[in-house]
């Protein structure tokens, strides 16, 4: 089996793995109990806190969730609705993701009013369009760094400055981007992180937010996470999170040069094919690409050994057409011919060749059968 599908999970990390362990076996303490097992996880979560924060300087706070998509909605509900009245606006792009977009329909019919910014041909937002919507009216912008299908790195930083400057709250989804592409976090109020998306456990991310931002709580308990998200903390997860995010430091350069290496790698050996979305603003681990006339789940079906994506992971099975494709401007017959393949870390360079002459070769025999 060959795994090319790094933006719908990564693999763990081994070393995510070992720090997990103890903590799942005789390190089982309650972190928000007051004796000295409660009191060891504790001290332990704060340590992974630390790590995944660090690249975003001193101020702030941490605050972990369940995944990005509880981080996300925190973020959104959390600022919009109590402005609603006085800041009704809410922009976004056409490509986030369905957490994103999904929340904001939602707000939608409670009275909110959401603007939708346009992308470019190669999956970049219009800052033209942007520095018309983000007025005086906005609560809050909402963008993603690199996109999870198409991998197009987006102008956080230009968005963030728009923001400030019409006193709205800048949110970044920062999930594919995250220990992989420069993140502007001086521009951004909230980032959302997810651990399985940098080599972490399932079932865990966070919520940055800068001094002074204070998003109404999402869900009510304990306020155990900054007083303001309740819910007994997972020291596990939260351990392995950290040492994922460490790694992630440690080893950017030597991981961006691999990548770097297997992209052109790929491109290489796929003439005839089309990238979707921009060729050189793109996170090298993500390649979307498009063949005229190809049947995706055929392929998928034929190319068994390799594990790669028609899409969003997330809305796999639902027979929507991408709603990213669709939004830089291909017709729902070149989305539908289109695959996404996403590498890391862990991907040989002969795997991913092997892989990309088996699909080759299973497209080739589609062409030789129409």
């Amino acid at each position: 089996m060959i795994y090319l599908d790094y933006q719908a999970t990564t693999p763990l990390a081994p070393e995510a793995r070992e720090a997990m362990r103890p903590l799942m076996e005789e390190a089982f303490g309650n972190p928000h109990s007051p004796h000295r097992m409660g009191r060891e996880a504790k001290a332990a979560v704060e340590v992974a806190r630390e790590r995944i924060a660090a690249p975003f300087g001193p101020g702030g706070r941490l605050a972990f969730t369940s995944g990005a998509t509880e981080a996300l909605n925190w973020a959104i509900k959390g600022i919009a609705t109590p402005l609603r009245n006085t800041r009704p606006r809410i922009v976004t792009t056409a490509i986030e993701h369905a957490a994103v977009l999904d929340t904001l329909g939602w707000l939608a019919t409670q009275g909110h009013e959401v603007i939708v910014l346009p992308v470019s041909p190669e999956g970049i937002v219009d800052l033209d369009a942007a520095a018309a919507a983000i007025d005086d009216r906005t609560a809050l912008v909402a963008a993603m760094l690199v996109n999870n299908e198409i991998g197009t790195v987006q102008p956080i930083a230009e968005l963030g400055a728009l923001a400030r400057a019409a006193g709205a709250v800048m949110l970044c989804d920062a999930v594919q981007g995250y220990g992989r592409v420069p993140l502007p976090a001086d521009a951004c109020d909230l980032i959302a992180l997810s651990a399985h998306k940098i080599h972490g456990p399932k079932g865990i991310g966070a919520l940055w937010l800068r001094d002074g931002i204070v998003p109404e709580p999402l869900l009510h308990g304990g306020g155990q996470e900054a007083g303001l998200r309740s819910g007994t903390l997972a020291p596990a997860l939260c351990a392995g999170f950290g040492m994922a995010a460490k790694l992630m430091g440690e080893r950017a350069g030597e991981d961006a040069l691999h990548l770097a290496r297997l992209f052109v790698h790929a491109r290489s050996l796929l003439d005839g094919w089309t990238i979707n979305g921009a060729v050189d603003r793109r996170y090298a681990g993500n390649l979307n690409i498009r063949r005229d006339g190809l049947d995706v789940a055929r392929l998928m079906s034929d190319v068994r050994e390799v594990m790669f994506s028609a899409g969003s992971a997330c809305a796999s099975g639902s027979g929507r057409t991408s709603h990213v494709l669709r939004a830089i401007g291909l017709s729902d017959a070149q989305a539908k011919s289109s695959i996404r393949l996403g590498f890391g870390r862990y991907t040989a360079e002969e795997d991913l060749e092997r892989a990309i002459r088996l699909i080759l070769a299973a497209a080739e025999r589609q062409k030789a059968w129409a």
